[in-house]
């Protein structure tokens, strides 16, 4: 199983070849192509690239599957014995990414080149 270890906004996520994973809201169509190139690790059956911080010349190539948001959360205040109650709630927007590739350098993992 070939998969990398992703940073975006702050966060860190695993990326395997045709799945798909759910990151901070990109302003961008669906099918458009996005690139993840701060990968912390590659891994493929015992063949291991670990980044200092970054692998250095990787990359993830994805493409925008749709924009979801994700459950709603209800923020609930209130002051005891004041009479002060204040509700609301919030849904964050993320986008899906469907994961197409990983490659070094121009290459992929397995040493095969792509054009």
């Amino acid at each position: 199983m070939k998969y990398a270890i992703v940073e975006d906004g702050g966060k860190q996520y695993k990326a395997v070849e045709g799945s798909s994973i759910d990151v901070d809201f990109y302003p961008a169509e669906i099918g458009e192509p996005v690139d993840l190139e701060h990968v912390l690790l590659i891994a493929e059956e015992g063949n291991v690239s670990v980044g200092m911080p970054y692998v250095t010349g990787a990359r993830v190539q994805a493409k925008v599957a749709e924009q979801v948001k994700g459950p709603k959360l209800v923020v609930f205040r209130y002051k005891p014995k004041k009479r002060i109650r204040r509700k609301t709630g919030h849904r964050q927007k993320y986008t899906r990414l469907q994961i197409e590739s990983i490659a070094i350098q121009g290459s992929s993992i397995d040493g095969s080149k792509e054009n």
